[in-house]
């Protein structure tokens, strides 16, 4: 059963949030005006950097181990979303996990379209290992296209034969940009944060006709070789089958993948301030990354 403070802001954000009547610049504003709802944990400090030419934050705690290092990729449909939204979340991961976090500003749609943030993504990865930072206590996370950038930047890193990481996290990941699974039906699930329609109106925004491209839908990925996963998804969610479906081809390719799906809980409720769900969710990913990333 959700906890009272889930079910508050389940409340709160109950009828959509009403993206869909906004253009880009409105809901980019929109984001960036809510950014004060989910604020910067105590004890991260942040720092920018140039990674390979895109502008990130480096964050980092009085516990972070100088080798943990997590390359974190924000959720946002692939056209909203930054550094400053999402650096409460992974500050509260850099704290569980005990490391260092690079949170870039990868481009986004439509200016900058498909497969503009998966060479960001690449390009930061390769900036962490041009610093000497080794694969082996390094991991690849993120929520939402974020997530699901995360498990396309595995796809194109061993493509093109770079070194994975030690493990990767997929927070509510968007898998499947063409909305074929069942939870991606209208009327399928009661997600108050995210429709069908929205999504396939993003994801036209960022890939076009590139939609079934693993790097850009990794569900459509060969994911043989892929290092272990930590799969979150709420049972609420549009994108709950994205996860479900990604987990059982991953696993028949051999993947070590731990999935969690939490009844009732609502898309990337990991970000929530207050919520005891939310510290259970990022303590099991500093955890996982803490014995994966040693």
């Amino acid at each position: 059963m959700p906890s009272v403070e889930h079910e508050e802001f389940a409340a709160m954000m109950a009828g959509g949030l009403g993206m869909e009547d906004l253009s880009v610049q409105e809901q980019r504003a929109a984001m960036e005006a809510s950014a004060g709802l989910f604020p910067a944990a105590e004890g991260v400090t942040a720092s920018e950097v140039d990674a390979n030419g895109v502008p990130a934050d480096w964050l980092s705690t009085d516990d972070s181990q100088v080798e943990r290092v997590i390359l974190y990729l924000h959720g946002g449909a692939y056209v909203i979303g930054s550094r400053n939204t999402h650096r409460g979340l992974a500050g509260r991961i850099a704290l569980a996990a005990r490391a260092q976090v690079l949170l870039p500003e990868y481009r986004l749609a439509p200016e900058s379209p498909f497969p503009a943030a998966v060479d960001d993504a690449v390009a930061c990865w390769r900036w962490l290992i041009s610093q000497g930072h080794t694969p082996e206590t390094m991991a690849i996370a993120g929520d939402s296209a974020g997530g699901g950038l995360a498990l396309a930047t595995l796809l194109a890193l061993k493509a093109d034969g770079d070194p994975l990481p030690a493990c990767a996290i997929g927070l509510s990941p968007w898998t499947d940009l063409e909305g074929t699974g069942p939870t991606a039906v209208p009327g399928a699930v009661d997600d108050p944060m995210l429709t069908p329609e929205g999504l396939r109106t993003s994801g036209e925004q960022y890939a076009g006709a590139d939609l079934r491209n693993p790097f850009a839908s990794p569900l459509n990925g060969d994911l043989d070789n892929l290092p272990p996963l930590l799969l979150q998804v709420g049972t609420r969610e549009v994108l709950l089958s994205d996860s479900t479906r990604f987990a059982e081809k991953a696993r028949a390719a051999g993947v070590d993948v731990t999935l969690e799906v939490e009844e009732g809980l609502i898309h990337v409720w990991q970000m929530l301030p207050g919520v005891p769900e939310a510290q259970s969710a990022i303590e099991r990913v500093g955890a996982f990354i803490e014995h994966h990333c040693r």
